[in-house]
């Protein structure tokens, strides 16, 4: 995603991830867990994944975390599953947000995948 007018690549990365940051608190999500992904994925520099309470809460959690980053000048994101609102994804270029129903986000299980230690470049497969 460009950056906005006048702002370096690492303070629009870092104005990107406090919006988020800020809007799931706001929008009173559970266990926010931050993952930086750089040098990891190709995807983003971050992924962060959050709780609703229910359908309802899940909604608009998203909704409000997508009415944030327009507010922020960081453009409009993508988003998938707002519909059912199980499972929610919000792709703003540099940062990838799941929000997840309680029950939706154990049975994957994102935080174990993403937070494994790097294996060695030497290891064999």
């Amino acid at each position: 995603m460009p950056s906005p007018a006048g702002i370096s690549v690492n303070d629009a990365a870092s104005l990107a991830i406090d919006t988020v940051l800020a809007s799931l608190e706001d929008s009173k999500a559970e266990n926010i867990v931050s993952i930086d992904i750089q040098g990891k994925s190709s995807l983003g520099d971050y992924m962060v994944i959050a709780s609703g309470r229910s359908h309802r809460h899940v909604s608009a959690v998203a909704d409000h975390l997508l009415k944030a980053l327009k507010d922020a000048g960081l453009g409009t994101a993508r988003v998938e599953g707002l519909a059912g609102a199980d499972w929610v994804l919000i792709d703003s270029g540099d940062i990838i947000v799941h929000v997840f129903r309680p029950e939706v986000r154990e049975f994957y299980n994102l935080e174990k995948m993403w937070q494994a230690p790097d294996l060695e470049e030497e290891t064999l497969h």
